[in-house]
């Protein structure tokens, strides 16, 4: 068994901002793998598919973003997954807009949600995927940056992000997150990732 876990903020008015790519990307992935209904679970929306005979979850939480761990933890802890087989996603400013990179463990990297999933589990060893947001513009603070809406052209770019992160989930869930690192992150980046989760274990 599997979870998916993409982050955001619940309410109407946060459903478009940058800050909930990770929705977005949940709700892709729910789409294109012909996943249940969403219920309400654990303080999260939760859909059920399976993936090459093996369950998934679905998962977005409803506690806001700086409370994430409030409701991954206890699925995870409920279901008695391995965290290794939990894969988190989120949005990054420290990426430009539309680049992404897979990591199979890590710090938070100040990111609120991510902090708050380390606290609650007790690790930072599993798996997320990062979606790149870009910097805020000039005199733009980073809440105004990424609970603001993307503009049309970055909207097409994100929805084309997506796209290929559907194909990096399934291939994690398939093959494993070092594979998926080696398919899908940037070239340029791998020759640094060794020594960058080498860092973050520290």
């Amino acid at each position: 068994m599997k979870i998916f876990v993409g982050l955001g903020n619940p309410t109407p008015e946060y459903a478009a901002t940058k800050h909930n790519v990770g929705f977005m990307l949940a709700d892709r992935l729910a789409d294109k793998i012909s996943a249940s209904d969403w219920r309400e679970n654990f303080n999260a929306l939760v859909a059920e598919a399976f993936f090459n005979g093996e369950k998934i979850l679905i998962v977005k939480p409803q506690t806001f973003m700086n409370l994430s761990g409030e409701a991954v933890a206890p699925i995870v802890n409920f279901y008695k997954i391995d965290v290794q087989n939990l894969v988190v996603a989120h949005d990054d400013m420290d990426l430009p807009l539309g680049m992404i990179r897979l990591r199979p463990k890590g710090s938070g990297g100040g990111h609120h949600g991510i902090e708050s999933i380390i606290q609650h589990l007790g690790t930072q060893n599993f798996p997320r995927i990062r979606i790149g947001v870009g910097r805020p513009p000039q005199n733009w603070s980073v809440n105004h940056h990424v609970l603001s809406p993307f503009t049309q052209d970055d909207a097409d770019k994100i929805s084309a992000t997506l796209d290929e992160l559907v194909s990096a989930v399934f291939c994690i869930f398939s093959e494993g997150i070092n594979n998926a690192m080696n398919k899908f992150n940037p070239k340029r980046q791998k020759a640094n990732e060794q020594s960058d989760n080498s860092t973050d274990s520290q």
